[in-house]
């Protein structure tokens, strides 16, 4: 009996001992980790306003027609003949944006530039005078739609153009000034650009218009009695430029989107 109960409280200890041991080596679980929001994703909005700057280049086309200087007049219609100027433009622009639905944009512009692309070219029907063009001014009021892929905008543009414009009438021989007059015509314009943003409030753009005013009557007065001549012309301008716009408001910044 006593040997009995020896062996088992032998088995009864090392049962014990195996148990413990087996406690022991379970490895004790880490507390589980805190949660992390995953970083928030910004993307641009060209939601907002702005003024800039520009300049560039203008390619114009001119064609001088005969108005008639009294009724029945023969040569009414006829060509005067047609001279190309380029130059210089410079100037500056201000307007709003507005970005939704993803990327569309939409926005409205007024922009304004001075030049002075002087052109000219011999009177065909009288060849004693030269014909000769200088444009002063190009001026935009535009509505422009757009896609944005975040900094990059893509848009085109068109709206009403004015041009400011003298035209003058030369002796030939020695270039005095006959006649002339300074006249303001107005037209449609077109164009299609692009515009990056460099920071949250820098941008700058690339863009090509094309101009067209039509058949305008305009009548020249002679310098001497103030003798009116009356000429229609055919304008056309083709402008590249490049310029840099500050921007402001609500949304043009980075703006972060919400989980």
């Amino acid at each position: 009996m006593r040997q009995l109960a020896f062996v088992t409280v032998v088995a009864l200890g090392m049962g014990a001992m195996a148990q413990a041991t087996s406690a022991a080596d379970l490895a004790v679980r880490p507390p589980p980790a805190p949660y992390k929001a995953p970083p928030p994703v910004t993307f641009f909005s060209w939601t907002g306003c702005y003024i800039g700057g520009h300049g560039g280049g203008i390619w114009a086309n001119r064609e001088w027609d005969d108005a008639g200087l009294f009724p029945g007049d023969p040569f009414t219609g006829q060509a005067f003949g047609t001279h190309n100027t380029s130059s210089w433009i410079a100037g500056a622009q201000v307007g709003c944006d507005y970005q939704f639905a993803g990327g569309w944009v939409i926005g409205v512009q007024g922009d304004y530039g001075w030049t002075n692309a002087t052109g000219s070219s011999i009177n065909t029907l009288v060849p004693f005078f030269t014909d000769q063009t200088n444009i002063k001014s190009l001026a935009s009021a535009t509505g422009r739609v757009g896609y944005a892929w975040d900094r990059f905008l893509g848009y085109v543009k068109g709206g009403a153009a004015w041009e400011t414009a003298d035209y003058n009438g030369l002796i030939t021989a020695t270039g005095v000034l006959a006649s002339s007059v300074s006249t303001t015509i107005s037209g449609w314009t077109v164009g299609v650009g692009a515009e990056y943003a460099f920071t949250n409030w820098l941008t700058g753009f690339v863009e090509y218009d094309y101009y067209n005013f039509g058949n305008q009557s305009v009548t020249l007065l002679t310098t001497v009695g103030a003798v009116p001549l009356p000429i229609n012309v055919k304008a056309t301008d083709n402008v590249v430029k490049a310029g840099i716009n500050l921007r402001w408001g609500p949304g043009a910044g980075p703006i972060v989107a919400r989980y």
